[in-house]
């Protein structure tokens, strides 16, 4: 009898937490040479367990955040010595996001704690870097600011505390800038519902980036047959180089 009971108390209590709706208004973003960024809007509805919404002495919130491919990279430390830039260090990471974006309907850090920012990477300060090499403490945390503040500079990585609207408690809304230089490959955009400090709800929709036309054949040739590649640039040198010299002939 017990078991029989176990599996309607476990369907209630799946049951009683709200539920995630989310879209992307974009699946597919082609870059193309005439490229300068994209508005993606991130939208969608929250379903609570009877339709029932928790007061406003308990407001629920939505963090939406999405990522780029992660990949390898190599941060190198410049140091001046006597009035030249030299390369004093770096620290290789085996996987950092290639792009991360956060949008909230209030900072982040009134919403959860460290320890829970931290489990679902919720801001630039929690991102779980992977350093190669078991360098000092103190090392890594230097070395991570100065990555972050890089892909910062470069639009790659961003916050925007107040930038996602919920309307009647039931509706939200975001947008994100994806800049002219963001890198291709497969894109998570995940939405989680928060409330009294707890993430209640997650959902995720993929987002594809990808090179289109003569940009996409390039990429692909330079990736999948580096000898073709070559020959292309080289004729596309010998090309404008002799469309050039006709052209001031005829000046």
């Amino acid at each position: 009898m017990r078991r029989a009971l176990a599996l309607p108390a476990l369907l209630l209590t799946a049951q009683s937490k709200p539920v995630l709706v989310p879209d992307v208004s974009q699946r597919d973003i082609e870059i193309v040479y005439s490229f300068t960024g994209a508005d993606l809007l991130l939208f969608g509805a929250i379903l609570y367990p009877g339709g029932r919404q928790p007061g406003a002495e308990r407001p629920t919130d939505i963090v939406v955040v999405v990522k780029g491919p992660t990949q390898s990279i190599l941060v190198r430390e410049k140091e001046k010595v006597a009035g030249i830039w030299v390369n004093a260090g770096r620290l290789r990471y085996r996987s950092a996001p290639s792009f991360y974006a956060i949008a909230a309907s209030r900072p982040v850090k009134a919403l959860v704690d460290e320890r829970t920012r931290a489990i679902y990477e919720l801001g630039l300060d929690s991102l779980q870097l992977s350093p190669a090499s078991s360098a000092p403490a103190a090392e890594q945390d230097r070395f991570s600011r100065g990555l972050v503040d890089l892909k910062r500079r470069a639009g790659l990585y961003y916050e925007a505390p107040g930038a996602v609207e919920i309307t009647d408690g039931v509706l939200y809304r975001a947008r994100i800038a994806i800049p002219a230089r963001v890198p291709v490959g497969r894109f998570t955009a995940e939405t989680f519902l928060i409330r009294d400090g707890r993430v209640l709800a997650a959902a995720v929709r993929d987002i594809d980036i990808r090179k289109s036309g003569f940009e996409r054949f390039v990429a692909r040739a330079a990736d999948r047959s580096a000898l073709l590649y070559g020959l292309v640039a080289v004729a596309l040198s010998v090309g404008l180089g002799w469309l050039a010299g006709w052209v001031a002939g005829r000046r």
